[in-house]
């Protein structure tokens, strides 16, 4: 699943490809990718309208539109936005005024789009935890007061911090040398502090490469993210750790695939 670097790479590359752009008119080739509205609502409420911002919140997107409205995606699983697009592979294309498109690429139906009044109203979004780019180390020493749960599983609870997915959680826990099975509350201040930074490190790189394409990912021009050739633990099962050369394990926690040095994770 795209997680936050990647969402924000897409989120940039919208900004510069379509703001200011009026759609002329939008096709639904498969209507299970909407939530809460027809095919032809959506198709009739977003002919004329012109995207005026590009907007991202934990793993979501919205585009506010010159209507009032918001186009609100969640790419979940398999989504891509492609842009220009083809209309090939589509379950949504968005055609714009300049004779370009922007297709709703999902393979296997799970991603969502939405036709809101007001982002702020979705629930999803209501529910939301912090940013952890736009956290303070006390914020963050704050949250994990009293948390039994186990660390891993907690980073990605996205009612308790957004936009962290399985595989940022466990790069920022081998860089942080914290072990995933660790109790949240059992972390010192300085081990806190130490996560918080691991975390901002770690997002702000993978959005410098623009993401990593471990599975369905792509960039709006349809090219893999970088990142994932700078992993250290993800998806790196048997291989040497990096730093002593001990085999990283895979584990089950949460019901994720958890990847982990247990001797420089502590």
């Amino acid at each position: 699943m795209p997680e936050l670097p990647e969402v924000e790479t897409i989120k940039r590359e919208l900004e510069n490809a379509v703001v200011g752009k009026k759609i002329r008119k939008v096709c639904v080739y498969n209507a299970k990718v909407l939530r809460g509205v027809s095919a032809s609502a959506f198709m009739r409420s977003l002919r004329g309208a012109a995207i005026k911002k590009v907007l991202r919140r934990a793993k979501v997107l919205i585009l506010e539109l010159s209507s009032g409205k918001c186009l609100v995606l969640h790419l979940k699983m398999t989504g891509q936005l492609i842009y220009p697009g083809s209309g090939v592979k589509s379950r949504i294309s968005f055609y714009f005024s300049d004779g370009t498109a922007l297709d709703f690429n999902d393979q296997r139906l799970f991603g969502e789009a939405r036709l809101l009044d007001d982002w702020r109203s979705f629930k999803f979004i209501r529910g939301l935890g912090p940013e952890p780019l736009d956290l303070t180390r006390t914020e963050f020493s704050r949250m994990l007061d009293a948390k039994k749960t186990k660390i891993k599983p907690l980073l990605l609870d996205q009612g308790f911090i957004s936009g962290i997915g399985n595989l940022y959680a466990a790069e920022s826990l081998f860089r942080a040398g914290i072990s995933p099975l660790r109790q949240a509350q059992s972390l010192s201040e300085k081990e806190r502090a130490t996560l918080l930074r691991a975390l901002t490190t770690v997002l702000k790189e993978a959005i410098r490469y623009k993401g990593s394409s471990v599975d369905e990912y792509v960039q709006l021009s349809g090219t893999p993210g970088g990142y994932a050739a700078h992993h250290k633990v993800y998806g790196r099962q048997g291989k040497p750790c990096l730093i002593c050369g001990s085999p990283i394990q895979r584990i089950a926690l949460g019901g994720r695939g958890t990847y982990f040095c247990p001797h420089c994770q502590k």
